[in-house]
């Protein structure tokens, strides 16, 4: 079964009827809160494309500086298992190597992993980060 985010009783309903089908024995993980939002995406990208029309980065090279900077801490302090993997994988790199492992090709995995509340945090860290080098970027309320 893939994941599925319950935001209804009626979603909630639908799982369960779904498990009473599974023939025994079968495994279920259930974790609070929800991933990422699709509109959270949408703003991120949308800054990030304002930064590199007014900056002197690429929108990816903003991104990888964002994901190492905000990212990579509320996840290093909130979710042990990627901490584990972080500090010893990429927390032993140069600086540089770091963030040639946030873009793609590699693209290391840090704002996809983050629940709805994480990525709201991140997003704060980033408004006010891109904001202070002096790029103007839409606000959250006037977003498309």
């Amino acid at each position: 079964m893939a994941q599925r985010i319950l935001r209804s009783e009626r979603d909630r309903e639908a799982v369960m009827a779904w498990i009473k089908s599974q023939r025994l024995p079968c495994s279920v993980k259930v974790e609070p809160g929800a991933k990422r939002s699709l509109e959270q995406n949408q703003l991120q990208r949308q800054w990030l494309l304002e930064a590199q029309e007014q900056g002197d980065q690429s929108a990816e090279e903003y991104r990888a500086y964002c994901k190492l900077h905000f990212g990579v801490p509320i996840l290093r302090a909130e979710n042990e298992r990627f901490c584990e993997q972080y500090d010893r994988v990429v927390k032993p790199l140069a600086y540089e190597a770091k963030l040639d492992l946030m873009q793609e090709p590699i693209d290391f995995p840090v704002t996809r992993l983050m629940s709805v509340s994480q990525k709201t945090r991140y997003l704060d860290a980033m408004f006010v980060a891109l904001c202070s080098q002096g790029l103007v970027l839409t606000e959250p309320a006037n977003a498309a």
